[in-house]
This record gives C-alpha cells, structure tokens and sequence, in this order.
C-alpha cells in the first residue's frame, strides 16, 4: 500500500474537503496520514519521512496558496526527499488568474500536478498512478 501524506497548507481552515480527500484517497486503495488543516511545510515533510511516503498532497482554498506552497519542493530536497511527489490542488491564488497560468506557477515552484477547486478526483488518482509507475523505474 503506498503512503501518502495529505493536509491543508498555511493559515486555511477549510476542512470539510479535506475529508472528502482522505476518504476518497483511502477509498482507492491509499494509506493516508491526513495532517489535517493549517499544516506547515515542515509538518508535510517531518509526516512524509516518518510514514515514508511516496507522495505529498498540499491542499488550500484560501486563495494563498502561492505563498504557503513557495520552497516545498527546496526544503523536501534539503531533507532527503528528492524523488517525493508533489501534488497540490484547490483555490490556489487570489483573484481571477487563468488555471493554465495558476498550473504554469506552482510547476515552476516544483509541484508535480496542479489541480483546481473542480478537478475530477478519478483523474487525479489515474494521474497519480501514473506518475508513481514512472517515479518507481526512476528509484
């Protein structure tokens, strides 16, 4: 079974979708360790090498994504976990911003997939699938 850590990033509150994803994750098959709401990065981190997981899911519907989420990627590689996925999903910046402009952003910042606040989640975990099948012949 493949670990994933999940939470919601920052100063956000927003948890009812927060149980939707544990259990929709659960649900497909995913051992999930749900941090819960206001995670830091480090607890994303400290969470991912303690239950060794594979996969990072940030979540945040504040619109302040883009300053809570800056350095993930950085600060998993300064602890060791470079080939760690990163997803991140939710109403992630302030405004009006185009989706392919908000995914552009956080792909830049080292995300893997970026998701919005109406993403199908059966596409996100065939996605998901797909990338850990590419990341295992990587490993």
């Amino acid at each position: 079974m493949i670990n994933v850590v999940l939470g919601v990033i920052g100063f956000d509150c927003h948890s009812v979708g927060n149980k939707i994803l544990e259990a929709f994750f659960v649900e497909s098959g995913f051992k999930v360790t749900n941090l819960g709401v206001m995670v830091s990065q480090e607890e994303f981190i400290d969470a991912a090498i303690e239950t060794d997981a594979r996969v990072i899911l940030v979540s945040s519907l504040y619109g302040h994504g883009e300053i809570d989420c800056a350095g993930l990627r950085e600060k998993c590689i300064e602890k060791g976990l470079e080939n760690i996925l990163l997803y991140v999903g939710g109403n992630l910046v302030v405004g009006k911003t185009p989706p392919d402009e908000v995914e552009r952003k956080f792909l830049k910042m080292g995300y893997d997939r970026v998701f919005g606040p109406d993403c199908e989640l059966e596409k996100v975990v065939e996605l998901l699938n797909g990338d850990l099948e590419a990341k295992k012949d990587c490993d």
